[in-house]
């Protein structure tokens, strides 16, 4: 994997001017790297290096847009709490209406003032990623079936788990639950 780049977060970078484009499909290419996370307080992800490709097709009063996503973040594992790589590849879909005010019509249909001339993607980027990232986020497992992770905490996670009694109150209940269910 390559090194990520240390740019530095521009707000402006993620607009885009809509008010002289003709009818018809544009195409804008983003890049999204680690300052877009620190600008947004996000301390998930302690990398990034994403390139997203745009596909807005602009109608009178609505734009459709179309975002295709691939690359790699570094997120804490779950299970180790080493850093772990994982592959970010999808699409997503945005249309934007042309209205009064500002309004979430639906998860996927923005409207926005008629009076904007530009549309700023960033927050929509922001949930996109977060939401193609896995529910569970641990290394990969070898080819012989073995997790990657740490081992040294896989040891420590090991004997935390087998020195474990459970209460027996708790077998109690379980006597309970079995005699109502009866």
């Amino acid at each position: 994997m390559r090194p990520f780049s240390e740019d530095v977060y521009n707000p402006d970078q993620y607009r885009i001017v809509f008010s002289g484009l003709k009818a018809g499909a544009h195409r804008f290419d983003f890049h999204v790297d680690q300052a877009f996370f620190e600008n947004n307080g996000d301390d998930l992800i302690t990398d990034v290096d994403l390139e997203v490709a745009v596909n807005l097709v602009k109608e009178e009063r609505m734009m459709d847009i179309r975002f295709s996503f691939s690359g790699f973040v570094i997120v804490a594992c779950d299970r180790c709490n080493e850093p772990v790589s994982i592959k970010i590849a999808g699409e997503e879909r945005l249309i934007v209406k042309l209205g009064e005010k500002y309004m979430e019509e639906s998860e996927d249909v923005q409207i926005i003032p008629e009076t904007d001339h530009h549309f700023d993607i960033s927050p929509f980027l922001y949930e996109y990623i977060h939401l193609m990232l896995p529910m569970k986020k641990v290394h990969p497992e070898d080819e012989s079936g073995n997790s990657t992770c740490n081992p040294d905490v896989l040891k420590k996670l090991q004997e935390l788990s087998s020195d474990h009694t459970p209460d027996p109150r708790w077998e109690v209940l379980r006597k309970l639950k079995k005699e109502d269910q009866s």
